[in-house]
């Protein structure tokens, strides 16, 4: 044997009696065992990352289970993984891996779960399988587990379910794995309580959008810089363009179709008066709106947006019209019942009279001529008394088929002479075999009396040539034929400002002793209301023409 030989033994003897090779081994026996210690950590905290990630991406529980039971047999023997949670008073199977077919089932109150939710304690239990806390849990049976591990989720002192961990060995938990499902079920039930609170969060704010999109009437929020934050859809009736996205435009721009802030803003108002505001505003298109503004304020109790609510009451305005002017007729008719009362018998007594004589045939053949006038002047009386009344008849007459014509020639009975008496010519031009309309005759009465006294305001300037036409006709429409009656007159006309604005309640270019500006928003009513309109042209300076339409 050669000296290195020695030499190499010698040394080998050295380290061997003083545990130099036995002191390599424990170190390397020791870094790897910290080694696994820390991947095992390292994974322990990737799944309850994984379990916040899952959940907060609105993963179902069942899902979240099945993704942490994928990964739970790295740090923790698990060949069960099981999630009940309270619901009313009940503990109810939510989610388990391996599936046994009692998912959403109510567990007994003889299960080792409610154990664990009574005492609040977590817990590990060895099974055994001849036990009836086993049987009465179809997973404990079905797999044959020896090892259980409960811990109770918790939000605020209150047990919200348990999570259930299992293994099919004896004593498969030690202190420390213990210690580390305590803390994947701690983090397991904040994450459900963020869950359920998003949930509610998310609830709430779809409820409320909904019914922010259910009002009939348009809503907007809006900022400090009239900035459509958001809106409900309902702008269509508006005068605005209404297109592109409402929250990239300006209220004034996308609501009112102007191009620059409205005059006299309420925003203005509410900033500087801190409470609501609220103004009425008639369009060129014949709507009212009436328009208020609510502010919004922070937690610092500023103003930062304000609620824009609009609503048409164009309808609502036009019936209140109609009231007043119902009230108007019901104190005529009370006026004119009286005047009936009180003319009627006179009348009587001379026509009746003015009979008899024309039978006695002592009667000077001069004057039959002038009796009969006497007859006929009186019946004639008792004819626009007649009219009179039905004109101011107010109770609610059913549709009948109706003539324009006899409409045209009962009215010119009861007004005639008020336009005669300004030295107006009427003019005739009715259509023969003019289709009847389904109609409330009084009403249309109402109608073109309005259109006749109107034409004869508008013909009040003029010094000479008077002239109201008053026509019937038949008109094709997209419903089939429309009878027509037509008052023209060769008058003032009306501004091309003022054509938009005619029908709007209220608005007269009359003085106030001469109009309430009632009466054509009234009629147009009434047309509506026969599912017919009334279509106006005029000209300033060579008169205007007012045709009311209604469906043959």
């Amino acid at each position: 044997m050669d000296n290195k030989h020695l030499i190499n033994d010698k040394m080998s003897l050295i380290k061997h009696l003083t545990g130099v090779n036995s002191s390599k081994l424990n170190y390397y026996l020791e870094v790897k065992k910290i080694n696994d210690e820390i991947i095992k950590q390292n994974n322990r905290l990737e799944i309850i990352h994984q379990i916040i990630k899952d959940i907060n991406i609105d993963m179902s529980l069942a899902d979240t289970i099945d993704r942490v039971y994928q990964r739970l047999p790295l740090v923790i023997r698990c060949d069960f993984l099981g999630l009940a949670l309270m619901r009313e008073n009940e503990l109810i199977m939510t989610a388990m891996e391996p599936g046994c077919g009692c998912t959403g089932n109510p567990v007994p109150f003889k299960s080792l779960l409610w154990h664990a939710v009574k005492g609040k304690k977590s817990k590990v239990c060895t099974l055994n399988q001849n036990d009836d806390t086993v049987h009465i849990c179809p997973p404990l049976k079905e797999l044959k587990l020896k090892s259980l591990s409960l811990d109770p989720l918790f939000v605020k002192g209150n047990v919200i379910g348990v999570l259930m961990i299992g293994s099919c060995r004896e004593n498969a938990y030690s202190e420390d794995e213990v210690k580390f499902t305590r803390q994947l079920a701690d983090q397991l039930a904040i994450c459900i309580e963020n869950a359920r609170l998003y949930e509610q969060v998310l609830s709430s704010k779809i409820e409320w959008e909904e019914t922010f999109r259910a009002l009939t009437d348009p809503i907007l929020l809006i900022d400090q810089n009239l900035n459509i934050i958001r809106c409900n859809d309902r702008l269509d009736a508006l005068p605005g363009q209404s297109t592109g996205e409402p929250e990239k435009s300006k209220c004034y721009r996308y609501v009112w179709g102007r191009d620059n802030k409205c005059d006299g803003c309420l925003l203005d108002e509410v900033n500087n008066k801190r409470a609501p505001a609220y103004r009425r505003m008639q369009t060129e298109s014949s709507k009212t709106f009436d328009v208020y503004y609510y502010p919004v304020f922070n937690a610092r109790r500023e103003i930062y947006s304000v609620i824009h609510h609009i609503k048409d009451v164009t309808e609502r305005i036009r019936m209140e019209a109609q009231l007043m002017q119902s009230a108007k007729l019901a104190a005529i008719g009370e006026m004119a019942a009286g005047v009936a009362h009180e003319l009627n018998s006179p009348m009587t007594v001379i026509i009746g009279n003015s009979q008899m004589i024309l039978r006695d045939n002592n009667t000077n053949a001069n004057n039959v001529e002038l009796i009969r006038d006497v007859i006929n002047c009186g019946l004639r009386c008792k004819k626009i008394i007649q009219n009179l009344l039905i004109f101011s008849r107010q109770d609610q007459q059913p549709m009948s088929p109706t003539s324009l014509n006899n409409v045209v020639q009962r009215v010119l009975s009861l007004i005639k002479y008020q336009i005669s008496r300004s030295n107006i010519n009427i003019e005739l031009d009715l259509a023969q075999d003019l289709p009847e309309v389904p109609a409330n005759e009084q009403q249309l009465d109402q109608v073109l009396i309005n259109l006749l006294l109107n034409a004869r305001d508008a013909l009040e300037k003029n010094t000479h040539d008077k002239k109201i036409i008053i026509s019937t006709g038949v008109k094709k429409g997209e419903q089939g034929e429309q009878a027509v009656a037509t008052v023209t007159d060769n008058g003032t006309g009306i501004a091309a400002d003022n054509l938009n604005k005619i029908f709007n309640p209220f608005f007269t270019s009359k003085d106030t002793s001469k109009g309430t500006g009632l009466g054509l928003s009234v009629s147009l009513g009434i047309a509506e209301a026969h599912e017919g309109t009334i279509e106006v042209v005029s000209k300033p300076g060579r008169g205007s023409s007012f045709s009311l339409i209604i469906p043959a």
